[in-house]
């Protein structure tokens, strides 16, 4: 064996270990998001993101690889690489096509997961699974391609080292879109316009969930050096930690000092706030920096979530401000606080108008697409459960089972049918 193919070899165990992490966030978004809603929508969460992992897997696969990595056309779109067969020649790393496709997909199942906790609670579960769809074989692979494909923001100089703005901002947009078009969830807000409370279900599930983000986002991030022998890979794993740390204390002060008590959710959501703001400049600044970084990202998720509620938009577990909200501050602080290239590093403004651009346009497209797909999409089914799915919960109405139950026998489905018959004869 020589030092190429073991530098290839050890490139690859990093890579498919720091994807495998990546998938481990999955979990962590079904923990955050279950443990966020109310008990009677717990399955639903689940299964939505069970189908984020398996129709989105394919859909990326037979489709969206190609469109975000293909061989580039007038810097908009790639145009190879269907099912990972075609050219792709230009993807010059030292591990494999398969393995680069591997940690790219769990990087796509992520954006669609942001989605799915906006319209928690009240999407129709067919809508969501067409919607899976579109995100991951057409929004998301697009918006990739004009920045990490060899696009056009790519040859600008836009940069976003592990996805703040192409999974956080862009899917963060997204998820606002979609709540708008679905609207509240029946009482959240009063006919006087004031907002109602809805009770977390399990907030111990929702911090194991959000710890295992914070774990997952090691990989992320580190893992998008793409090699084990990369000097940075340190770096970025501490101003990771920094910026999610940074994110959780700012609003823990924050809700200690306004409210006298430190708010559970606010500092679960401020935390991963944090990680989604180191996310873009994580490999280009300081320490100092990463913390700055996440206490505001924090602060900035507190604010955007009583926007939120200012405007009657209803966010069960807070995607939009912290992915959208937080994914734009920290690809904005890139350009601000990148050593190379930075305007406080004496880089001038070209760093931070490129990055001011590549902000606009990604989120313009991830929310107007999102807006425009659900509105075909309801032409023929309807985006919004009924009043009564709803009301009885999306666990029995889509999927036929609760989250958890207290019998002890087994039941009977012959003994089961025959009280229904009985019942019902009775009732006549």
């Amino acid at each position: 064996m020589n030092v190429e193919s073991l530098h290839s070899g050890l490139d690859t165990v990093w890579v498919v270990l720091t994807a495998a992490m990546i998938l481990l966030m999955e979990g962590g978004f079904a923990l955050v998001e279950a443990g966020f809603v109310r008990y009677k929508n717990n399955v639903n969460i689940i299964m939505k993101v069970f189908a984020d992992i398996t129709i989105g897997t394919l859909c990326y696969y037979v489709v969206g690889f190609a469109l975000m990595y293909g061989k580039d056309m007038w810097g908009a779109i790639g145009t190879s690489g269907f099912m990972l067969h075609g050219d792709l020649s230009h993807l010059n790393f030292s591990i494999s096509v398969d393995t680069y496709w591997l940690f790219q997909a769990a990087f796509a199942i992520a954006v669609i997961s942001i989605v799915s906790g906006a319209v928690a609670e009240r999407i129709n579960f067919r809508v969501y699974l067409l919607y899976i769809v579109l995100m991951t074989a057409l929004i998301y692979p697009i918006a990739g391609h004009w920045v990490w494909g060899s696009g056009w923001l790519g040859a600008l100089g836009m940069r976003d080292f592990a996805g703040s703005a192409v999974i956080h901002a862009l899917g963060g947009f997204s998820a606002l879109a979609a709540a708008i078009v679905i609207g509240p969830r029946k009482g959240k807000f009063t006919s006087k316009g004031a907002s109602t409370i809805s009770l977390p279900s399990n907030l111990p599930l929702a911090s194991v969930g959000a710890f295992l983000l914070w774990f997952g986002w090691f990989g992320f991030n580190a893992g998008s050096t793409l090699t084990a022998s990369d000097v940075r890979i340190g770096h970025i794993a501490v101003v990771t930690m920094l910026s999610a740390a940074a994110g959780g204390a700012s609003t823990l002060v924050y809700t200690l000092i306004r409210y006298n008590r430190s708010d559970a959710p606010s500092v679960i959501n401020g935390s991963l706030a944090g990680l989604v703001g180191i996310t873009a400049g994580c490999a280009f600044v300081s320490d100092g920096a990463a913390i700055f970084i996440g206490a505001v990202s924090g602060l900035l998720m507190m604010a955007a979530t009583n926007w939120l509620e200012a405007r009657r938009i209803d966010d069960p577990v807070g995607a939009f401000p912290v992915h959208a909200v937080s994914g734009v501050w920290g690809t904005l602080a890139t350009g601000l606080f990148a050593r190379e290239g930075g305007l406080l590093y004496g880089g001038g403004w070209h760093l931070l108008g490129v990055q001011v651009l590549g902000l606009a346009v990604l989120c313009v497209w991830g929310f107007a697409l999102t807006w425009l797909g659900l509105k075909l999409i309801n032409r023929w089914i309807p985006v919004r459960s009924t009043e009564e799915e709803e009301e009885i919960g999306l666990d029995i109405s889509y999927h036929g089972v609760m989250a958890a139950h207290r019998a002890h026998d087994f039941i009977d489905d012959e003994e089961r049918l025959f009280n229904e018959i009985m019942r019902e004869q009775e009732e006549h």
